[in-house]
């Protein structure tokens, strides 16, 4: 069973930066052959893309390019999103998912999902 666990959530001003990261553990030799992304959900909103990686390429959502970015650290399943340049539409829980074997905006092609991290960015 594939274990999936977000860290670095918290409260920032706007303008602001952090950094999230994302541990997948418990697969095989094989685990770097699946897709890591992260999608956040606000209140009373859906669950939304927002960045994913596999094999060096990365995609973002619109509203993130150029603000965020994601890397990963394949020896130790490792994601990190990096978020500069904070807005308060940016507010919302941050969920790390894995286990597509391609790059996908759509939350159902990942399998395991971690609990989740409150970003909240005050205006």
């Amino acid at each position: 069973q594939v274990q999936v666990v977000e860290s670095g959530g918290g409260l920032v001003q706007a303008g602001g930066s952090l950094r999230l990261a994302c541990t997948a553990s418990g697969r095989s030799s094989s685990a770097n052959a699946y897709a890591m992304g992260w999608f956040r959900q606000a209140p009373g909103k859906e669950r939304e893309f927002v960045a994913a990686i596999l094999w060096g390429r990365s995609t973002y959502a619109d509203s993130v390019t150029g603000r965020f970015t994601i890397s990963r650290d394949n020896a130790k399943n490792t994601v990190y999103l990096q978020m500069d340049n904070l807005e308060p539409a940016d507010t919302a829980v941050y969920y790390c998912a894995e286990g597509s074997p391609t790059i996908s905006r759509n939350s159902r092609a990942y399998v395991y999902w971690g609990q989740g991290t409150q970003v909240t960015v005050s205006a």
